[in-house]
């Protein structure tokens, strides 16, 4: 059965929903649409029951661009697509982060939404479409999900909030948010900002709140009209005997470790030994009292209660709950941590810089027992990196790249390609600092910051963000401002709940937020959050925001007692860029036929040399001489031919008798008299000289043949020798070609 709901956000952006036309046989599609934009959302949920020591819910979400949307050609020598690009996998993690916590608990049924982008028409991002889609597909399936989620995308341009802006509007914008949430709630927030206040963000996140809710509630209409009942499923809970003997067994070790301030791994080693003394008393207990054989029987027959009081993954998972309970209740009865922290406290912060000799510029940023090493590299245009979209193709120039190994937390795992999770939060610092970065017109590089993460207990990705800013900085980049991050925590039961301040690992794994903020004293630069709960109101983000700009600013008053501001010259070893102005008709002149001209500049100077098409000519070298040489090259080139000018010139052809003819500029020659070579009388030309010298030359008259019009120009070395003084052997030779 074909359905199509639409509705009007407004601004005359209009979202139609249609299901029923497209893959019918996936357990629930979907098809969004905004203008010529529309994507298509699949979901497909495993009906075959999960392993009963499964502990996670395997959900993939799968966001693709295909470039036949936007009637392009895919780049490279295949020309289909292939791995997902970076922009699809950011757009995936966007969908993934607001979906995952509205699955109902203990759905462990592996889970498959595929969101493809059908048509573009190249002004429209299909991202917040993409989520919209998913979750309509998903509810008008069977499978067990009763709370439609919808996301949109906040600009504001001239103080006026626009929902879903384009790429014009964009442009035009002072921040960009995609929020993602339900009727009652907000469960995903991320995006840049140009310095903006906590009230705007809240003011925005409301704004969006609004367009959210009215697409939740098209979605149910949707749901409500194809009418697919829902699969049952009941979650496998631990009969309540279990949790009352390993209560019993942990309660009181967890919690006296819990008030014990301990390092990471300390505390890891402690719990592993309270988890694995707990798990022996609890099979002894119930060894004690259920005969083996019974146990078997009941397990054949279907009465799992007995026999689930013997699953040691059971028995884990009771463990674990007893220590998130005892963590929590710490934090919110006696605002206590487990690092010993006040609820606002930020961990101890070290700052060594310049440390990575050969880099442009780097930082070691440590904040508790999280450290981000992170090193610049400065280099031309040519370094830029080509990014092909279905809206936007254009050059990057900035560009933040994290890594984070296994050894960071101190075990070991596999060491390939990049994971999802490094390019979503190398994209989350990319943004905070991409803010305050100088024009290309004031600071032509193009910049690469690595982050490396090489040790973690608490968000990495703010490490690297100040990290970042002090290497920048390090390396002499004028950035606007400096930049600070900082990771927000939430505990929450009931009415009663707890902001955090600079979480820890634990506090994240075991609390309902993850909330980062990054920015100047000034505003906000770029934000992220990820919800665990239903029922976040606005009081919370609030004092969330508001805590987080203490934080910021207290990160940010270390970084500047380290680095008041950014170095005076750039790093050492980073090439130096030049810029001079040239005509544009005299662009050709300087490339040369086939880029002969320009590559022999590069040869003899080690100068990098890129034209623009208004004549703007930027060199780099490392090198002052290098610079000068290619500099003063390109001028000579460029410039008309003058008496009295000293060039450097190339021999073409020798006459004995005669003199030599030298190109002083491209394709123009001039003659050396022989009796203008040397103050010494000469008998042959090639005794001096030979094809392929180069050689200074002076201009010293420019005059028309009267038979042929032709102007003729007189060259000298002599002269130069008279200005200078007589070398010591009479040779005009610079150098030999």
């Amino acid at each position: 059965m074909f359905i199509k709901k639409e509705i009007d956000l407004g601004q005359g952006k209009v979202i139609t929903i249609e299901t029923g036309k497209m893959a019918k046989q996936a357990d629930g599609s979907a098809v969004v649409s905004l203008n010529d934009t529309m994507v298509l959302a699949t979901v497909v949920s495993s009906k075959t029951p999960p392993s009963p020591n499964q502990d996670f819910f395997p959900l993939q979400v799968e966001y693709r661009e295909k470039y036949s949307a936007a009637g392009k050609f895919p780049g490279g020598f295949f020309k289909r697509e292939g791995r997902p690009s970076e922009k699809e996998i950011l757009s995936a993690r966007l969908i993934d982060r607001a979906l995952r916590p509205l699955f109902p608990d203990g759905y462990y049924h592996e889970t498959q939404i595929i969101i493809s982008v059908i048509s573009s028409d190249t002004i429209n991002d299909a991202d917040v479409l993409g989520g919209i889609a998913a979750s309509a597909a998903i509810m008008v399936s069977d499978i067990p999900f009763q709370n439609p989620m919808s996301e949109v995308r906040v600009g504001r341009v001239n103080g006026f909030f626009l929902v879903n802006p384009d790429i014009n509007e964009l442009s035009q914008s002072d921040m960009d948010i995609c929020i993602g949430g339900t009727e009652d709630t907000i469960c995903m927030l991320e995006g840049e900002m140009k310095e903006i206040s906590e009230v705007e963000m809240l003011d925005a996140i409301r704004f969006g709140h609004e367009a959210i809710k009215k697409i939740c509630a098209l979605q149910r209409e949707l749901a409500t009209e194809v009418a697919k009942a829902k699969r049952p499923f009941a979650p496998t809970l631990p009969p309540a005997d279990l949790v009352a003997v390993v209560e019993a067994n942990c309660a009181a070790e967890l919690k006296a470790l819990a008030y014990t301030p301990l390092a990471k791994e300390e505390r890891a080693e402690q719990t592993k030994a309270i988890y694995k003394e707990t798990l022996k008393k609890t099979l002894a207990h119930f060894e004690s009292i259920i005969d083996k054989g019974v146990l078997e029987n009941a397990m054949i027959e279907g009465d799992h209660s007995r026999a689930l009081c013997m699953n040691e993954h059971m028995i884990e998972e009771c463990i674990h709950s007893v220590e998130k309970k005892v963590m929590r209740h710490m934090i919110l009865d006696d605002s206590k941590r487990l690092d010993g922290r006040s609820l606002d406290q930020v961990r101890p912060i070290s700052i060594e810089l310049g440390l990575i000799p050969r880099a442009h510029g780097s930082a070691l940023f440590t904040r508790g027992e999280t450290q981000a090493l992170v090193t610049l590299t400065l280099g031309t245009k040519k370094d830029a990196q080509s990014v092909d979209t279905l809206t936007d193709d254009k050059d990057k120039r900035f560009m933040l790249h994290y890594n984070f190994p296994p050894f960071s937390v101190g075990e070991t795992g596999r060491v390939g390609g990049t994971g999802r999770r490094e390019i979503g939060h190398g994209n989350l610092a990319e943004r905070s600092i991409r803010m305050v970065m100088p024009p290309e017109q004031e600071f032509p590089y193009t910049v690469r910051l690595v982050s490396d993460i090489l040790e973690s207990n608490g968000s990495s990705s703010m490490a690297s963000v100040c990290g970042g800013t002090l290497a920048a900085m390090d390396g002499g980049i004028p950035l606007r401002k400096p930049v600070s991050g900082i990771a927000m925590g939430l505990i929450k039961e009931g009415d009663h709940y707890a902001v955090l301040s600079d979480i820890l690992g634990n506090e994240d794994h075991l609390g309902d937020m993850d909330f980062k903020v990054a920015g100047t004293r000034d505003g906000i630069t770029a934000c992220q959050m990820d919800i665990k709960i239903d029922g976040l109101d606005y009081h919370i983000l609030e004092t969330a925001l508001e805590q987080a700009r203490h934080g910021r600013l207290h990160i940010l008053d270390i970084m500047t007692e380290a680095l008041p501001e950014s170095r005076e010259d750039i790093g050492r070893y980073a090439p130096r860029l030049t810029s001079i102005q040239i005509p544009v008709d005299a662009i050709g002149m300087v490339i040369g036929k086939g880029g002969e001209t320009i590559r022999s500049i590069t040869e003899e100077t080690g100068a990098e040399i890129n034209i623009e098409d208004d004549g703007t000519v930027t060199i780099a070298c490392s090198s002052p001489e290098g610079t000068k040489a290619a500099v003063e090259t390109i001028k000579t080139l460029v410039s008309k031919p003058e008496v009295g000018t000293v060039y450097m010139g190339k021999v073409r052809d020798i006459r004995d008798e005669l003199g030599a003819f030298v190109e002083f500029l491209p394709k123009t020659d001039g003659l050396v008299h022989i009796s203008e070579i040397s103050k010494q009388r000469i008998a042959k030309v090639s005794d001096v000289l030979k094809v392929g010298d180069r050689i200074k030359v002076k201009l010293i008259d420019v005059r028309k043949d009267p038979r042929t019009g032709k102007t003729k120009f007189a060259l000298s070395i002599r002269a130069l020798l008279d200005e200078e003084g007589a070398e010591s052997n009479g040779t005009p030779k610079e150098q030999q070609g």
